[in-house]
């Protein structure tokens, strides 16, 4: 073996576990962010109809005042979110369903 091979072992070799009680494997996170977009509802009639969705957030981070908060959005929202964070970072954002699975909401 080489230098380098037993040096790139060392780097990508993986770390010892450490020992975890049940209750740490089942505690909360010491820091955590959570994000859920559910419970969608559809407004109106016709050709004025949109659907809005809940958009909830839980966290024990400092940054934030409250630790669990909820609000409603609607599609052009997260479309405008989307557009946002591909522009002005590195993330890379799934696209979004389109509109079209709306419809099918009664």
């Amino acid at each position: 073996l080489s230098m380098a091979s037993t040096v790139d072992d060392r780097i990508t070799s993986r770390l010892p576990p450490k020992g975890q009680t049940l209750q740490e494997a089942y505690d909360l996170p010491a820091n955590f962010l959570e994000i859920d977009v559910c419970s969608p509802e559809t407004h109106g009639v016709a050709n004025k109809r949109y659907t809005d969705y809940e958009v909830r957030l839980k966290t024990n981070l400092p940054i934030f005042r409250v630790q669990e908060c909820s609000v409603r959005r609607r599609y052009s929202d997260f479309e405008w979110l989307r557009g946002e964070l591909e522009k002005e970072s590195k993330i890379i954002v799934p696209t979004l369903p389109g509109k079209a699975l709306k419809r099918l909401l009664p």
